[in-house]
């Protein structure tokens, strides 16, 4: 087969065909592309046309309530600051890491008012018009299979707005203020992306991070899950496929009982497929691989063992790849533990590997 471009072999992927080889893409920390840099990549590459990747090109607005931002104190290993979220984070400058929150200025449903009053008011940069014209004519030449990056849901709610423990508690005690926060996100998502589709950017695919799940669980119930978030999950899905386009799921851990209930509202894909918390791709594959598009699945553990993940590449691509539906990627971002030699000679084999 001729070498087709990302879009085409994108939506070979999500159509369930086969194409001239499975997509390939990752997510990279900032440690390891320090690393490389050492290593000898080169300073301000476009990393996937260095190593001869796919891309997925994403249009991002804000949806925060625009809190301002200030630096509380910063050093050489790390920065404490406050985000436009309202959450004080400390985040390390050389390691691969999530920030560390601190603490989060909406702890209650009135100090959520405040912030939602805050998100809908008029705001002139939330969408950055400009940028979005220079980049989309760029993605749109290379025929890029081009996403929205919806955020909403648990993810952006226990991290951003309320914290873990407090989301999860209220989840339990008042439900209605999480619906309300869950459905807030949504509409302005929707709200935002509605513009930008109206002013002629188009995108193939909406894509939302909703981290669900730890080691061998969910956060939270299956039960749980269909009250509070498989409705306000259904609506984007609708919305998107409403305009012909796809929809493709983040979600880290152990998610296993949830997707029957995925695929029944209709996602199209799921990543990272997360090994080292209990998720088993070839399984997966087995299960639902004739309903949804399986991305990523290959265990970030092994990335700094040659030898180890060439042979979990041999023996889970050829299976995953089968009859399309399948995007190759770590199993959730490239640690800073990974050489930039073991990149390189990874993403040969995938390509190997990977070939119809």
């Amino acid at each position: 087969m001729i070498n087709l471009t990302s879009r085409e072999r994108f939506y070979r992927m999500f159509n369930h065909q086969e194409a001239d080889r499975i997509p390939i893409v990752d997510d990279i920390w900032g440690a390891t592309l320090e690393r490389w840099h050492q290593e000898g990549l080169p300073q301000n590459v476009h990393i996937p046309e260095y190593f001869d990747i796919d891309y997925l090109p994403q249009i991002w607005t804000d949806i925060s309530p625009q809190y301002e931002i200030k630096t509380i104190e910063e050093t050489d290993e790390y920065i404490i600051q406050t985000t436009a979220w309202g959450v004080t984070q400390k985040t390390w400058k050389h390691r691969a890491s999530t920030p560390l929150f601190l603490d989060h200025a909406i702890k209650d449903p009135d100090s959520w008012q405040q912030a939602k009053n805050r998100m809908l008011a008029e705001s002139p940069v939330r969408i950055n018009w400009k940028q979005l014209e220079k980049d989309y004519a760029l993605w749109k030449e290379k025929d890029y299979f081009i996403e929205a990056a919806f955020w909403f849901g648990f993810d952006v709610t226990h991290s951003q707005v309320v914290g873990t423990e407090r989301l999860l508690i209220a989840m339990a005690e008042d439900p209605e203020w999480c619906r309300d926060m869950f459905n807030t996100f949504l509409d302005l998502n929707i709200t935002l992306y509605e513009q930008i589709w109206q002013a002629g950017y188009h995108f193939d695919a909406i894509h939302w991070w909703d981290d669900m799940g730890y080691k061998e669980h969910p956060f939270f119930s299956l039960s749980m899950y269909r009250e509070l978030l498989k409705p306000v999950h259904k609506r984007a899905v609708d919305w998107a496929h409403a305009k012909g386009i796809k929809t493709h799921l983040h979600s880290c851990g152990d998610i296993r009982t949830f997707i029957p209930d995925l695929i029944e509202i209709g996602v199209d894909a799921l990543n990272p497929l997360e090994v080292k918390a209990g998720m088993n791709p070839v399984q997966l594959k087995k299960d639902y691989g004739d309903k949804l598009v399986l991305h990523g699945g290959v265990n970030a553990v092994l990335w700094d063992d040659y030898a180890s993940i060439t042979d979990e590449m041999k023996q889970v691509i050829p299976i995953l790849k089968k009859d399309g539906g399948y995007i190759f990627s770590s199993d959730h971002s490239v640690p800073s533990s990974v050489s930039l030699e073991n990149f390189k000679q990874i993403i040969k084999l995938a390509k190997e590997l990977g070939k119809y």
